[in-house]
């Protein structure tokens, strides 16, 4: 998780270091042709695929939704403090699980209720509105983290019906397709620099997604779940020492809100899956 953490703000990184020099869909397609190249040995058996109508509507979808997500990713990450960008994306999980319960009948325990007001108020310390000015940038990320929620809701269903790197290659064809209408109206003369940076945006972004796997795979989420603050730590230091973004204790405190009600809420799920499936105590004897 630690190595998710650093792949991830290299990411942020180079995509602050290119600024506002492309639109922000140009950007992002270029990244996601790059991920694309990265992913065409599996395309093949995965668009062989039986799947019905109503599965690959449902990639559509994701598509379509992870498209509108990644533009205003890009738009925000260009615009605001890297630090500011990584603690509003800790909403994303508190949106999966409000969407959850409205959407998949998982219910609102009090607890979790709890946990969900915590991290709103954790943003509102992070955005403190009517203290400062709210910017594009800000309402950017705050769509990117909605519908970044949103996608993982739909990924969440078809992962019941299809295999999860099915999921993820096929996401990287459908964002990449969505990407270029919007890319090609306002496409703009780029260099090969930036094609290569955008590259390395692809890389560590892959990497990333990789550790975080195996993190998951190696340890419970109640173990990786509060490693993934260190992100904010390692967002600020990299905002401060290589654009000269001002250290904002707010933005900290917030965000460790946000990601304390995570973890809580990761911790109490956990708690409860144990209870579930571990059998009482003579139910094994006999």
């Amino acid at each position: 998780m630690l190595a998710t953490g650093l792949s991830f703000v290299v990411v942020n990184g180079i995509v602050r270091y290119l600024g506002t020099a492309l639109p922000a869909p140009q950007s992002a397609f270029i990244r996601f042709a790059w991920g694309l190249l990265f992913l065409l040995p599996a395309l093949r058996p995965v668009l062989r695929s039986g799947f019905g109508p109503r599965v690959w509507g449902l990639f559509a979808l994701r598509g379509g939704l992870h498209t509108l997500a990644v533009i205003l990713w890009f738009f925000a990450m260009a615009r605001i403090p890297i630090a500011e960008v990584t603690a509003i994306g800790y909403l994303n999980p508190i949106m999966v699980t409000i969407g959850a319960a409205l959407l998949f009948g998982e219910g609102f325990a009090w607890r979790r209720m709890l946990a969900i007001g915590v991290a709103l108020i954790g943003a509102l310390i992070v955005l403190r509105p009517g203290l400062r000015e709210i910017t594009p940038g800000h309402y950017a990320q705050l769509g990117a983290a909605l519908v970044f929620g949103a996608s993982y809701l739909v990924a969440k269903r078809l992962t019941q019906l299809a295999p999860a790197g099915v999921v993820v290659a096929l996401m990287a064809l459908t964002v990449t397709i969505g990407l270029a209408p919007f890319a090609a109206a306002v496409w703009q003369p780029v260099t090969l620099t930036q094609v290569l940076w955008l590259g390395g945006v692809a890389v560590f972004a892959t990497l990333g997604h990789y550790c975080m796997m195996r993190a998951f795979a190696c340890a419970p989420m109640t173990v990786t779940q509060p490693v993934t603050f260190l992100q904010l730590v390692w967002a600020t230091l990299l905002g401060w020492l290589m654009f000269g973004e001002a250290v904002d204790p707010w933005v900290l405190v917030g965000g460790g809100l946000i990601i304390g009600a995570i973890s809580y809420m990761t911790w109490r799920e956990s708690r409860i899956k144990r209870r579930t499936t571990t059998p009482p105590v003579n139910a094994t004897k006999g």
